[in-house]
């Protein structure tokens, strides 16, 4: 079964903002990616087509496919990892979700399906709007 990881993207307001945020970061990085204290225990599940899903304001939004995992050591020798993962954005249904710190492991039976194409968005609704009519099954 494939496995994917949660994440919150903090700061981020939506979609748009995502994706100018990562193009950045990786000018300066040379990949997209995020870093991390600990090596995921699961790492060839994850690898196994499982992907990044964000948290956006609260809920789940988008995913990224996982590509590789570097492991790192700061220059006082501390251990962490990069966790790199594909550019391409792939909106997901989206569905609520809790704060939490760090990265979560996610089940493929419980991961959200992905948007389908020529799907009509809701970022041009107020975000409570969108999240009332998400709840009555209309969006």
């Amino acid at each position: 079964m494939t496995l994917h990881l949660i994440k919150l993207a903090v700061g981020v307001a939506d979609l748009a903002e995502m994706a100018r945020l990562q193009k950045d970061r990786r000018r300066q990085r040379g990949r997209y990616g995020f870093f991390t204290r600990n090596m995921p225990k699961r790492v060839e599940e994850l690898l196994e087509g499982g992907s990044i899903y964000w948290v956006v304001k609260g809920q789940l939004r988008v995913r990224q496919r996982l590509k590789r995992f570097h492991p790192m050591e700061d220059d006082s020798g501390r251990p962490y990892v990069i966790v790199e993962f594909d550019r391409t954005l792939v909106p997901v249904v989206p569905r609520r979700h809790r704060p939490f710190q760090g990265w979560r492991y996610l089940d493929g039976k419980d991961a959200p399906p992905d948007v389908s194409k020529g799907a009509k968005g809701d970022d041009d609704l107020p975000p409570a709007l969108a999240e009332e009519l998400r709840e009555l099954g209309l969006l």
